[in-house]
């Protein structure tokens, strides 16, 4: 059979986003808000809504920020300000891939790659919050703690091939891209989808039947509800790697940049 009839088609739906501002409001403006605020939590102190803790996902490591009220929901109330400057970007970047793009359901295999990293670990509690079984790729190290996040199962990347090990798969959320996107599409099931996150470049670019896409972020004031309540419910914990000052951007970055933390990396602003 030529190679070209045993190339398998693919349905690439790379989601870029435009995001335009609307009504902007000025966040953090006081005393108050400057002793209370962490990265990516806030307390609003101009417009609508004043003196309410509430968080949001974009832009990232601000001491202030201007942005249209619709990009900021209520910060989760289980949650004190570092955890939950933990969780917006990262949740909603995994609640965007798995449940507004793959449509994760109840009975679903899940793949999670970098399960213990800032998406991978909230991925493992999105989708089991959805009912789906869920299987996660980390060191071995890490095994104990995702267990407890509620991964169903678990494979060392450093001495398994994760393509010999897991098949049938409805769903693989990639943040590595590279070979392991290209060796994702083997375990996915027809009709499955592939989600990668590092960029449009990262998506494989033949599979039989199956669906993959490059999902890019964008504010989401119901997604951020959403993972709010999930929290509230107690399905949904941000681990916490490290705490910086903002003083230490720089530090923070080379330690992510090291690929050996646990769940996320946060700055404060005192």
């Amino acid at each position: 059979m030529p190679t070209s009839s045993r190339k398998r088609r693919v349905k690439v739906r790379r989601l870029i986003r435009a995001w335009v501002a609307s009504s902007p409001r000025v966040i953090g403006s006081s005393r108050r808000s400057r002793a209370q605020a962490r990265v990516a939590v806030v307390v609003a102190t101009v417009g609508s809504g004043t003196g309410r803790s509430m968080y949001w996902a974009w832009p990232p490591s601000r001491q202030y920020v201007v942005a249209p009220a619709r990009h900021f929901a209520r910060k989760p109330a289980s949650l004190d300000h570092v955890q939950a400057a933990a969780l917006p970007l990262a949740a909603l970047t995994a609640w965007q891939a798995l449940v507004d793009t793959a449509g994760v359901s109840a009975g679903q295999r899940v793949l999670v790659h970098a399960a213990a990293g800032g998406v991978g670990h909230l991925a493992v509690q999105i989708a089991k919050a959805r009912g789906a079984y869920v299987i996660g790729t980390a060191s071995a190290s890490k095994h104990d703690v995702l267990r407890e996040l509620g991964a169903d199962e678990l494979i060392d990347y450093r001495s398994v091939d994760f393509t010999e090990a897991v098949s049938d798969v409805d769903v693989v959320l990639d943040a590595l891209g590279g070979e392991t996107a290209e060796l994702s599409l083997k375990v996915l099931k027809p009709g499955g989808h592939l989600i990668s996150l590092p960029g449009p470049d990262s998506v494989p670019a033949a599979a039989d039947g199956v669906y993959a896409a490059w999902v890019l972020v964008e504010p989401d004031l119901k997604g951020l509800e959403a993972i709010a309540a999930l929290s509230d419910q107690g399905l949904l914990k941000p681990l916490v790697d490290t705490v910086l000052p903002l003083a230490q951007a720089a530090k923070a970055h080379e330690i992510g940049e090291q690929g050996r933390t646990t769940g996320k990396i946060v700055l404060t602003v005192v």
